[in-house]
């Protein structure tokens, strides 16, 4: 890799307090980039705007989404920014462009009967089938991230209140809580275990369970519950906000659960559940517009 790369990752982790997870994101981006600039023979400190110019044409040739090309810019932009604050470049010029406007895509959620058939497609007579189901319940339960799921060590677990200490984005802690159904799946998971690793969840090796072993065991589970939907742990999470929301739990409550900094990353949210209550009044009241010249009764 470069090693003006190396040295940015080297200060969102040690003087950004940026999670392993967030670095890695932005070390794909970069990489990426990287790979462009050197395809045209250039390096990081000889940038202009023309440049930049035809890297946007490069990935629209590549037909990323908005969403996409917005967020490797960000990331690009934030690079540049530590190269010129650091003395490598004279100014930033990715300063002069703004990236393309984001769609604004809906998270996607599960409904409550679906999410009752991933749970039951979970083998409870097995070690792992428990271990998969109290996967399951955690992320719906407590809204986490699944890099903050596979960090939970068993001492970060208050059994008396059903509670757990969570490291998020930005080292920042948090505490999130789980009910009576995890609480059940917890104790049989931890009565069915028999070794000395002090991480939660552990793969067939009896080590840290990983991200990526978690995606593949949702995968699993959703592909025995023959669900007709991608089903990724982030969805989970979205279910957790929508469904309290949609439970009348109030909008600040759920971005403190969720460990969103801003609440505008809470909001998004309320769109679904507002979405979902419009579909119920226009469905159930009798005065809706559907109504209207209904004169049967005349």
């Amino acid at each position: 890799m470069d090693k003006y790369i190396d040295m940015y990752l080297e200060y969102l982790l040690y003087q950004r307090n940026y999670s392993q997870l967030t670095i890695s994101g932005y070390k794909e981006d970069l990489v990426f980039y990287k790979d462009y600039v050197n395809s045209q023979n250039k390096s990081f400190l000889e940038i202009d705007y023309a440049f930049i110019r035809k890297f946007y044409n490069y990935m629209d040739y590549l037909k990323y989404s908005k969403n996409t090309i917005s967020r490797k810019i960000s990331a690009i932009r934030s690079f540049y920014k530590y190269l010129a604050r650091n003395g490598f470049i004279g100014f930033n010029p990715f300063s002069l462009t703004n990236g393309p406007k984001k769609d604004k895509l809906l998270p996607k959620f599960l409904y409550y009967n679906e999410l009752e058939e991933l749970f039951n497609a979970c083998d409870l007579n097995t070690f792992l089938g428990v271990r998969d189901r109290l996967l399951l319940e955690m992320l719906y339960a407590t809204g986490m991230r699944v890099g903050e799921l596979e960090m939970i060590k068993i001492n970060d677990i208050n059994f008396y209140d059903n509670s757990i200490k969570i490291l998020g984005k930005g080292n920042k802690e948090r505490i999130v809580y789980f009910g009576e159904y995890a609480r059940e799946i917890l104790d049989m998971y931890l009565n069915k275990r028999d070794d000395k690793c002090e991480y939660l969840f552990i793969n067939n090796n009896k080590e840290r369970l990983t991200a990526r072993g978690v995606r593949y065991i949702i995968n699993k589970v959703v592909e025995k519950a023959s669900l007709n939907t991608k089903v990724s742990p982030h969805m989970l999470r979205h279910s957790f906000a929508t469904h309290l929301l949609n439970e009348g739990c109030d909008l600040l409550s759920v971005q403190e659960l969720l460990g969103h900094e801003s609440l505008r990353a809470t909001q998004v949210y309320t769109h679904v559940t507002n979405d979902r209550l419009k579909d119920v009044y226009l469905k159930s009241h009798p005065r809706n517009n559907t109504r209207i010249g209904d004169n049967n009764d005349i």
